[in-house]
């Protein structure tokens, strides 16, 4: 049986308070009293109150500004310029969450047989996954695959992976590292879908360890997987590359799809997996946003409780894009009791929908 050993989560060292991004964006994009108004009370209701980033310019004056400027002059970097940043800020966040994941589990990573890496905001070739086996010295015969540009739900896709590997070959043991560089990616043209990304978004890193040979106190076992896809909502969500970088669309109905498609999914994957609703103990929802969780818990008819720990993530980190997820699941995994079932599940473009049942056996 696979099992989660292990995740452990990294930031990167600029912690930029809401309202300080406010004023950043309200400069850049070179909006008037009443927009940056209107700005302001969406990030005032967003239910945000830091994120991190590589990037410092989010807190900072104008005339400090290193990358969104130059002397003062507002200037947008190129895609290179930002895959540049990416390349030399993911690994060493990547190595910070894999040290807190081994912890004393992994002291010696020629146990390590398959590397996962998961990202949606920089790719280069070698890549992030090189630059990983080659800092850890993982054996060179190791297995390596990446999943790619999947957006929020691309960590459950890399455990659903890593569960078909482990029951597959029980002697594997799977690092799965998910990493993130959303703020690289703020755009300068004011529209709704970039102030939306603008509001949300942070950098973030999760490493997760899955095994079905070894174990620990906080271990729980990855009991099965269901996804769907809602093609009504492709248009509604999607992440394009171009000359200036990556590019979101972040629909205002996305909330409204995720609340109409919710009850039929959980029902599906719950039956899929022969469980009753009443036998989830915790909900591990991706925290999208805050219109998302409070669709989600009207809908399925949750306690306030039930989504604490997604509230908590969303509001000390924002939205990481796919390592959110597993800091939620890593806020579970400390507290849950002998006989916990976990229901996971997450969004991104297609419209998809992915879930993940686990248990603490």
């Amino acid at each position: 049986m696979a099992k989660i050993v292990s995740i452990g989560t990294a930031v990167p060292r600029f912690r930029h308070n809401q309202q300080d991004v406010v004023s950043f964006m309200s400069l850049a994009y070179g909006l008037n009293d009443v927009e940056k108004r209107k700005l302001s009370f969406l990030y005032n209701h967003s239910g945000i109150d830091y994120r991190y980033s590589v990037i410092d310019d989010y807190s900072l004056p104008l005339n400090l500004w290193n990358f969104f400027a130059t002397e003062s002059n507002i200037r947008f970097p190129s895609l290179e310029q930002r895959m540049a940043v990416f390349e030399k800020e993911a690994l060493d966040l990547s190595l910070k969450a894999i040290e807190q994941c081994f912890c004393s589990i992994i002291t010696n990573t020629d146990k390590i047989t398959h590397l996962i890496t998961v990202s949606c905001t920089g790719m280069s070739a070698p890549g992030l996954d090189l630059q990983i086996a080659e800092s850890l010295n993982l054996p060179p015969t190791i297995f390596r695959t990446s999943v790619n540009f999947m957006g929020c739900y691309a960590a459950i896709h890399a455990l659903k992976l890593s569960k078909l590997i482990c029951d597959s070959d029980p002697k594997a043991n799977v690092l799965i590292a998910d990493t993130e560089l959303c703020t690289l990616h703020f755009q300068q043209q004011y529209n709704a879908d970039n102030a939306a990304s603008s509001l949300l978004f942070a950098d973030g890193s999760a490493a997760v360890l899955v095994s079905g040979n070894l174990s620990s106190p906080q271990a729980i076992s990855l009991d099965g997987f269901f996804s769907q896809v809602s093609y009504k909502g492709k248009k509604d969500m999607s992440w394009q590359l171009s000359s200036k970088g990556f590019l979101m669309t972040l629909s205002g109905y996305v909330p409204q799809l995720v609340q109409e498609d919710i009850c039929a999914l959980v029902d599906l994957s719950l039956s899929h997996h022969n469980i009753c609703k009443s036998e989830v103990s915790h909900w591990c929802v991706h925290p999208g946003g805050k219109k998302i969780l409070d669709a989600i818990e009207r809908k399925l008819d949750l306690q306030p409780d039930d989504l604490c720990f997604s509230r908590k993530v969303l509001k000390q980190f924002g939205n990481m894009s796919s390592p959110t997820i597993l800091f939620v699941l890593e806020e579970m995994m400390q507290r849950a009791q002998a006989g916990a079932n976990i229901f996971g599940v997450a969004f991104g473009p297609g419209l998809t929908m992915e879930t993940f049942i686990a248990s603490k056996k």
